[in-house]
């Protein structure tokens, strides 16, 4: 993973972050960045910023800081999906200083990269923010719901399962698709009327043509 600009990470130099299987731990001081690189991942992969960030102003880092009246940030992931397709997002933003103290954030551009195995050739998608928080859950088979609340869940929103009861009946709902499921359940009931009205309307037509084939053969008799 490459981040630029993001929190404390500076916006003039891009720090690279290789993750190691199975398994990675991440250690340092109080400061050094260890939530903004889980706050990363979980942007590059659901597109959700973490709280308190003000929609994203906070989450760039200050213009004020760096001298600057505008910060330009990205964040690149290197992942392979569940086909094991090489693949590539990147998530670009924009935070600009205005007279007064007022700031404006900007999501720039959205892509998704993919890599040929047997070219080598790289292919760019550009997605809307909304597509790809959609599509980069789906390649990495896993549900947007457990990535920002299991996976990726952020420290200022990890004691949910303690909350109250009805918000999380909610988060439980999404991790599990039971509102997906329940649907289906409506459906499919929905479904099962339609065709037994069907088979009845069928089965009365077919006691009616029993009916006339009974008097045609009675008549054809009498003749």
């Amino acid at each position: 993973m490459l981040i630029k600009g993001i929190r404390s990470f500076s916006p003039d130099n891009e720090t690279s972050i290789e993750f190691s299987h199975p398994l990675t731990l991440i250690v340092g001081d109080n400061g050094a960045g260890k939530t903004t690189i889980i706050e990363c991942l979980r942007m590059a992969c659901t597109g959700e910023f973490p709280p308190g960030t003000r929609a994203g102003q906070g989450f760039v880092h200050d213009p004020r800081v760096a001298g600057e009246t505008e910060v330009k940030a990205q964040i690149r992931l290197r992942f392979r999906s569940v086909s094991r397709q090489p693949m590539m997002v990147v998530r670009s933003f924009q935070l600009t200083q205005k007279r007064g103290g007022t700031s404006t954030f900007k999501a720039l551009d959205n892509a998704l990269q993919t890599l040929d195995g047997s070219s080598g050739q790289r292919e760019t998608l550009s997605y809307r923010c909304g597509d790809m928080d959609r599509i980069v859950p789906g390649l990495l088979g896993v549900s947007s719901a457990v990535l920002t609340s299991v996976i990726f869940v952020h420290q200022d929103d990890s004691l949910w399962p303690m909350g109250e009861a009805g918000a999380v009946k909610r988060r439980f709902d999404e991790l599990f698709a039971a509102t997906k499921y329940t649907k289906a359940l409506e459906t499919l009931k929905k479904l099962r009327q339609e065709k037994q009205a069907d088979i009845r309307v069928a089965r009365a037509h077919a006691e009616l043509l029993q009916s006339h084939a009974s008097g045609a053969a009675r008549l054809g008799a009498d003749l």
